[in-house]
């Protein structure tokens, strides 16, 4: 009963993070009408320097770091992203009145990353002064592209076994050069590079690093927002989405939870650590994923999959994923 109530103060502590609340403050705008409006052009600027901000420091530590601590991480970053499609694949895409094309595109979603619940999550640990890897939010990419990869695959086969005359083999290596070329990745992988490659130590220090905050708490504002807005649109899909957005984020979370207890226990990767690595299979693509499954399985139905993950799968990870992996990061590891 301690260990329940010890969790349970946790939990309820982890709720009120300022940066949550922004979240919950866009939401609550929505919901009473409010007129507020933040251009998509600023938008996109936001989530370009919050993730060059995250490539960059990234990219500084892994220039210094151990590669072969990195390898079993990123290794098992990639698995849970690949069973977390599976997981969809066999269970969603099996329910009454579900499209297969539908399910199997939510499934992706949710498979991939969050570049804004990373970010939040990252804030998050620093208020809690929890220490992780500088280089764990590298591990963004290893999670994200076969998750996205696997989903679109999985589709074009389902496709060409319902009709074998509608094309020729599915192009994986198109299918990563595509998703590589997105817009959140693109500019992930574009400061871990910098990070690697050059000394943009003081341009970090001045501009990116300070100015991730106040970023932040405005993507946060716009995700609430939105967020409430495609409610409206999961109403017109199957309610099976609606359970699966509930569902998903805290179940793709203790799997990833569970693999990175295996990487701390085999290679001492640290608390920290394994709580991204949780966020981030809880997480489902709000930036790279979207564009990427529209084009690629256009059959899908928007309003199902970028409906679960907008309105109930991200403030899901976000208000109560977080929290709720770092409670139980404080119980495991007696942090």
């Amino acid at each position: 009963m301690d260990i329940l109530a010890n969790f349970a103060g946790s939990f309820l502590t982890q709720l009120q993070s300022p940066t949550l609340a922004f979240l919950i403050g866009g939401m609550l705008l929505a919901a009473f009408g409010s007129k507020l409006t933040i251009p998509d052009a600023i938008y996109k600027f936001i989530v370009f320097v919050l993730l060059m901000r995250i490539g960059l420091h990234g990219g500084m530590e892994i220039r210094d770091a151990d590669l072969t601590a990195l390898a079993f991480p990123a290794l098992i970053s990639a698995v849970i992203g690949c069973l977390c499609v599976l997981i969809g694949r066999y269970s969603l895409a099996f329910l009454p009145k579900i499209q297969f094309s539908d399910a199997i595109a939510t499934a992706g979603l949710f498979g991939a990353v969050s570049a804004s619940t990373l970010a939040a999550a990252l804030i998050i640990l620093e208020e809690q002064s929890v220490a992780y890897e500088a280089w764990a939010p590298a591990l963004y990419p290893f999670m994200d592209i076969p998750a996205l990869i696997l989903a679109i695959v999985l589709a074009t086969l389902h496709k060409r076994r319902a009709n074998p005359e509608s094309g020729g083999p599915v192009n994986v290596v198109q299918i990563i050069v595509e998703s590589l070329r997105g817009s959140a990745l693109s500019a992930l992988i574009l400061g871990l590079l910098i990070g690697i490659l050059a000394n943009p130590v003081r341009i970090y220090e001045e501009f990116y690093n300070p100015m991730f905050r106040g970023m932040l708490s405005i993507l946060l504002l716009i995700m609430g927002m939105e967020a409430y807005s495609r409610l409206a649109e999961l109403r017109h899909v199957a309610h099976w989405f609606g359970v699966y957005a509930l569902l998903a984020p805290i179940v793709h979370g203790l799997v990833g939870f569970g693999l990175g207890y295996v990487a701390h226990v085999l290679f001492g990767f640290s608390p920290g650590g394994v709580i991204l690595l949780a966020v981030m299979a809880s997480s489902s693509s709000d930036i790279s994923g979207p564009p990427t499954l529209r084009a690629a399985i256009p059959d899908a139905n928007p309003s199902a999959y970028i409906g679960a993950s907008t309105s109930i799968g991200t403030p899901v990870a976000l208000a109560v994923g977080i929290p709720f992996f770092i409670a139980l990061a404080e119980i495991v590891f007696q942090i």
